[in-house]
């Protein structure tokens, strides 16, 4: 799991903690893509959130990570695209049972919500944990998969 390509991005509200993110995730062997924003200038949060979204379901990134104030906006948008599985995460639990039992393959999080520590554990404990094949969560995966490809 330490080659996974992980694609970042943030909106102003995430900036900082996108930034203090991206060394520690390559620190613990992760190849990481910055895709902005590049600031905490004010930046609209569906642009870094299309780009993450299209370089995870292009295959060119394995994950994404995205940061905006609450996560909401970012998942809203990140969702949009056919293929991604984006998530708001908040607790380190929430973040193993997003990759555990949803398949997300977009975490979002909260930045004014949660400090760069707990942010820092819960990103670890997403890209540690691997989807439960086979079974349940398996299904109701392939159900979504399934609307999505209808709409």
């Amino acid at each position: 799991m330490k080659n996974f390509k992980i694609a970042l991005g943030a909106d102003h509200a995430g900036f900082s903690v996108k930034s203090e993110l991206m060394s520690f995730l390559a620190a613990e062997g992760f190849k990481v893509v910055d895709l902005g924003c590049h600031s905490d200038e004010s930046a609209d949060y569906p642009d870094f959130a299309l780009r993450v979204a299209k370089a995870v379901a292009s295959g060119r990134c394995d994950r994404g990570i995205l940061l905006c104030g609450s996560g909401i906006g970012m998942a809203v948008a990140a969702n949009k695209v056919a293929g991604v599985r984006a998530g708001v995460c908040w607790s380190v639990k929430v973040s193993k049972l997003a990759s555990q039992h949803n398949w997300c393959n977009v975490a979002c999080f909260p930045a004014r919500f949660a400090s760069l520590p707990h942010i820092k554990k819960m990103a670890l404990m997403w890209l540690k944990t691997p989807f439960e094949k086979g079974g349940r969560h398996e299904r109701r995966v392939k159900k979504i998969i399934k609307i999505e490809s209808k709409f």
